[in-house]
């Protein structure tokens, strides 16, 4: 990653915070800045995805603005942040999504419904697609199995390609002198930190999520948001398990275990990604990095209406409404797999890695200690 303004001034702040120590147990950012005296333009980017951007250390702060130091972490942390999805993404010419993301986003969303419904209109006559369809294999009677399976098939495996080797470039990246090998103990502590999103608790109060009083709001949405995808992304695996394997044709009962794990998937995002908005609308703007906005919006509105329309679909299968709403639903999916590697969904890749780098620095720095 190459040196930028947003670096410049993040080392500038970071420095001052080092020499300070008033917030050396807020977060996990600052024990790992305190293992250094000297910072890199990749220990930024390192450090800022460590961020969880909870603003504690902005209101805790005594050089906060007005003052001369200037210091305001959680924005010039956010705005490296964004630098680094663009830094390590692949392809490369597509980083340039992250400029302008919330109108990249918005335009995939777009491109994608009207190539779904497209298609399945010049698939499907309007007699079927208008038409409520029952029974085992209903939904390919929609847009037939072959079709749904390369479209979704083809992004979900790019998606996860581009994912997998933006995360690869950051951990080589970060890698510094510091760290040591992938333990045991590391991964079970950086899979703790992520499975609790520890670091959005504070010290055990919360963060300051609205203002400055501490709360667990944001910690709590992102759990229904983060388990909600995690149960929806099950509930499909379990769905391909269900239909390839044991032959057992969509669409399935309602006490079948993909329906179980697809309502309860698509409640959670629902519920954390409307809170979540409503967080970002109500916070302090002050610590805010606004040029940040339009992408955390965007996506979190696609995974928003992904989770509603995949919730309609469910609760009107057996209507003459299930054909349109599928073609509706499977839109925003594709859009969503397009965009997962442009967006601020990395971040949650890229802090997985930072935490599980963090572990292993203290694990190391522990047993130097003891030796």
């Amino acid at each position: 990653m190459q040196a930028t303004e947003a670096t410049l001034e993040a080392k500038r702040q970071i420095e001052i915070c080092n020499a300070c120590r008033y917030c050396e147990g807020y977060c996990a950012v600052f024990p790992a800045m305190e293992l250094q005296r000297d910072f890199t333009v990749t220990d930024m980017s390192y450090l800022a995805n460590l961020c969880h951007n909870c603003n504690g250390c902005y209101h805790a702060c005594q050089f906060s603005p007005p003052h001369a130091f200037s210091i305001n972490l959680p924005k010039t942390l956010a705005e490296v942040r964004l630098e680094t999805y663009a830094a390590y993404a692949w392809p490369q010419p597509l980083a340039r999504a992250f400029e302008r993301n919330g109108v990249v986003v918005g335009l995939v969303m777009a491109a994608s419904l009207a190539f779904v419904l497209i298609a399945t209109m010049l698939i499907q006559s309007s007699s079927v697609l208008f038409s409520a369809q029952t029974g085992p294999g209903a939904f390919y009677r929609i847009i037939p199995w072959g079709v749904m399976a390369a479209v979704a098939g083809a992004s979900f495996v790019f998606s996860i390609l581009a994912l997998a080797i933006g995360a690869v470039r950051f951990w080589r990246d970060t890698k510094t002198t510091l760290s040591g090998p992938i333990t045991l103990p590391a991964l079970k502590r950086a899979a703790h930190d992520i499975a609790t999103l520890r670091y959005l608790g504070g010290a055990g109060e919360g963060c300051n999520d609205l203002d400055e009083s501490f709360s667990q709001t944001r910690r709590h949405f992102h759990h229904a948001l983060m388990y909600g995808f995690l149960a929806c992304f099950a509930s499909t695996s379990t769905a391909t398990l269900m239909d390839h394997f044991l032959h057992w044709e969509a669409p399935y009962s309602w006490y079948s275990l993909p329906v179980i794990l697809g309502t309860l998937g698509g409640l959670g995002m629902t519920i954390g990604c409307a809170g979540l908005i409503w967080v970002k609308i109500a916070t302090d703007p002050a610590p805010v990095a606004r040029r940040v906005l339009g992408g955390d919006y965007a996506l979190l509105v696609l995974l928003l209406l992904a989770a509603i329309t995949g919730l309609a679909l469910l609760v009107l299968r057996a209507t003459p409404a299930m054909g349109v709403l599928l073609a509706i639903h499977l839109g925003f999916i594709l859009a969503l797999f397009l965009v997962l590697p442009y967006g601020k969904f990395v971040h949650g890749i890229y802090r997985g890695t930072a935490l599980l780098k963090a572990a292993i620095e203290r694990n190391r720095n522990a047993l130097v200690g003891e030796g």
